[in-house]
């Protein structure tokens, strides 16, 4: 685990890299209806344990906690006390890098949003 923690921090962070959280939480999104329109056009009815569904929200969690943890490493990079107004390479990793901690936890945040429906819901009315 902590080489792999130096080698996330060895990663560089970019705006592409910002994106990625809240690209996952959209494809999730869009994967969930999708779901639900082919589950109920299919079946007829709500799928008892949707495999294919948890699966997916799994795997868009996992990105994200992901991308989350690169973030964190890549925000604890050494550099100039607060505050970063200098413009300087390692004061441009560290907002990016805590902008992108930021998005992951609310991309986190929404995609367990979008999951609770499938527990909670029933029928496909």
């Amino acid at each position: 685990m902590r080489r792999w923690l130096k080698r996330a921090q060895r990663l560089r962070v970019t705006l592409w890299t910002l994106i990625v959280p809240p690209t996952t939480w959209a494809v999730h999104f869009l994967f969930s209806y999708l779901w639900a329109a082919v589950s109920c056009a299919k079946l007829g009815e709500w799928a008892r344990f949707p495999t294919a569904f948890a699966i997916g929200t799994v795997a868009a969690l996992a990105v994200i906690v992901v991308s989350g943890i690169i973030a964190l490493q890549q925000s604890r990079t050494p550099g100039d006390v607060a505050p970063h107004d200098e413009g300087t390479d390692v004061d441009r990793l560290r907002f990016l890098a805590y902008s992108t901690l930021l998005l992951a936890g609310l991309s986190f945040i929404g995609v367990v949003f979008t999951a609770l429906p499938v527990l909670v819901l029933s029928d496909c009315r």
